[in-house]
């Protein structure tokens, strides 16, 4: 695709390439006829032109070189710089005018409308990897100035502190991982929520539909607590409601953008909305999931009496109901502190850290329990160290639950008084099975190490073909050994770099640190071969490209740059090469 900008009924799911995750299902779900707001979309072409006129790739390269991974005071300064970069060029005329022309088309009558500006990255919405909330979004969005704005705001939140951290996590190249930006009709919601076909908690196969007033913002960002409704996903019939207080929502504002308004005291306790409304918006969830035949995760808003899909993805990551571990499964009389939405399943144990708007980050220390109002994207660092987290506000879909969910963190959110009942250094447990925070450390029945691997076809039916699982982690090794597979079928070592090491080889060696390179990598296999023994494992050497060890710290010293990397200096070339034969690997 060459084009820098296409309606979305161009569109289908295919297209992530070149329009994100949010703009290709956009398409996908409205050529299947699926109630979908008008929208246009700004492709990777259109983010690479800014890029390439604006000249300021090397700049971006160097910030992230110079990034201490050990800081997040270090990490968050240097996406400061990068984005304030993205504001210090304007979009090019010839694409300002091409975008001019389609926000014009989306308002027929001639008057100008508000639309909401959607982030869309080529790696976001993927059933492996969760980027939620790591790209902005910005609502009711009206004169052309502010739309241009709005654009390069989102194109520069590529580079946010939390997007940064989680590429290097999971392995993306920060170069590969793209931006498209989705400019669609602005819903102005009396009623919004989000939806699951599939439990996020526990795996169950049932439909969840949460709920609140007014734009969804409120609850995407965990600010309110939704009410939730569990919906059987065969007779669309509704077997549970959990209704939570509301006394405020977001509405447009009066010149764009939202602002807070009360809830009337009659409603604030109410149902947010009908039962015929929740099977209405359950069996679009439905027919949806049928369409992509996967589970699905979807925000929807209802106006003028309208259900509307504003987003559709696949869903990331789930609980497994027969692995829920609970202080219910381990046996216990503990004292409960407060409680409220299971969002990720486990129990963990440790101390209280209360966490505030403005505080630094770094107070999160390994192994604590992270305690704050609700979680905001730039708190995914902090969050990964945490062994567990209590939010305040925010139901089963919140960032909050997303973020715990993908990092395997047990998580108890929407409790309503955590960072006021709880105290800093407090020792307590955490159930994100139930939804319960207990008083003290609770001690796992029979139990005080992890599970050793179970012999391969103990528990499962034996197969003909063997079951190999992939690596990238080492961190994780005990816990994916511990699956029902005859070994690992493909380790990358290119991830023991990004993951493990952090820093381009021929950096390290020429530092003087062959030996230390040397034991991260022995340290990270073995790590893997240990977990695994006697089971197989099969070890590649890297296939990064150019453009890939380029982004590494270090590696703009030694990277040449190349127009195309796909078919550039990679694999057995660049192992035999002279110039990198002592770091092959």
């Amino acid at each position: 695709m060459d084009k820098k900008i296409v309606d979305v009924n161009e569109l289908h799911v295919e297209d992530v390439p070149f329009v994100g995750g949010k703009g290709a299902n956009l398409g996908e779900l409205t050529n299947a006829g699926f109630p979908v707001p008008e929208a246009f979309v700004l492709t990777t072409v259109a983010y690479d032109y800014f890029i390439d006129s604006s000249k300021i790739f090397d700049a971006i390269n160097k910030e992230l070189d110079a990034i201490d991974r050990d800081s997040d005071d270090s990490l968050a300064k240097a996406s400061e710089k990068i984005r304030g970069l993205f504001e210090e060029y304007e979009i090019p005329k010839d694409l300002k005018n091409e975008i001019v022309s389609k926000y014009k088309l989306l308002f027929p009558s001639g008057k100008k409308g508000f639309v909401a500006v959607r982030s869309s990255a080529t790696a976001e919405d993927l059933p492996d990897a969760s980027f939620a909330g790591q790209q902005e979004t910005y609502l009711n969005v009206k004169d052309e100035a502010d739309l241009f704005d709005k654009i390069r705001k989102c194109w520069s939140s590529l580079f946010t502190a939390r997007a940064i951290a989680y590429r290097e996590k999971q392995g993306y190249s920060h170069s590969e991982v793209k931006l498209a930006v989705v400019v669609q009709r602005m819903v102005n919601s009396e009623f919004s929520g989000i939806m699951f076909t599939k439990n996020p908690n526990n795996g169950a196969d049932e439909i969840i539909v949460e709920a609140g007033y007014g734009l969804g913002e409120a609850i995407v960002g965990g600010e309110v607590t939704p009410d939730t409704y569990v919906v059987d996903k065969q007779k669309i019939s509704v077997t549970k409601k959990i209704v939570s207080s509301q006394s405020w929502k977001y509405v447009r504002g009066p010149k764009g953008g939202v602002k807070k308004q009360n809830v009337p005291k009659s409603k604030v306790e109410s149902q947010k909305i009908p039962d015929a409304r929740i099977q209405e918006i359950a069996g679009i969830g439905r027919q949806i999931e049928i369409h992509y035949d996967k589970p699905m995760d979807m925000e929807w808003c209802v106006e003028d009496d309208k259900v509307y899909i504003v987003q559709a993805r696949p869903i990331t990551v789930t609980g497994n109901s027969a692995t829920n571990e609970s202080v219910e499964s381990v046996g216990s009389g503990a004292d409960v502190i407060t409680s409220g939405l299971g969002a990720s399943p486990g129990l963990a144990m440790g101390k209280v850290v209360i966490y505030d708007v403005g505080m630094s980050l770094d107070v999160i220390k390994d192994g604590d329990i992270l305690v704050t109002e609700m979680t905001m994207p730039d708190m995914v660092p902090a969050m990964s160290r945490a062994a567990g987290i209590v939010t305040d506000e925010g139901g089963m879909t919140c960032h909050a639950a997303i973020i715990s969910r993908e990092l395997g963190t047990p998580c108890v959110v929407g409790t309503g008084n955590a960072t006021e009942i709880l105290k800093d250094g407090m020792e307590v447990t955490v159930d994100g099975t139930t939804g319960t925070v207990y008083k003290g450390i609770i001690k796992k029945k029979g139990e005080s190490q992890p599970a050793a691997a179970a012999p391969v076809g103990e528990y499962v039916p034996v197969t003909g073909t063997k079951v190999m699982v992939n690596m990238s982690m080492p961190s994780k090794a005990e816990e994916i050994a511990a699956l029902p597979c005859d070994g690992v079928g493909l380790m990358r070592i290119e991830f023991l770099f990004t993951n493990y090491i952090g820093e381009h080889p021929c950096a390290v060696i020429e530092d003087g640190r062959t030996q230390e390179l040397i034991d991260k990598l022995v340290d990270g296999i073995s790590t893997v071969a240990k977990a695994f023994y006697p089971r197989p494992i099969t070890l590649r050497t890297s296939d990064f490209k150019t453009n890939e060890y380029h982004d590494m710290k270090g590696g703009a010293d030694y990277e040449p740059a190349e127009d195309n990397p796909m078919i550039g200096w990679r694999g057995c070339s660049r192992y035999v090469s002279e110039s990198y034969r002592e770091a092959f690997m």
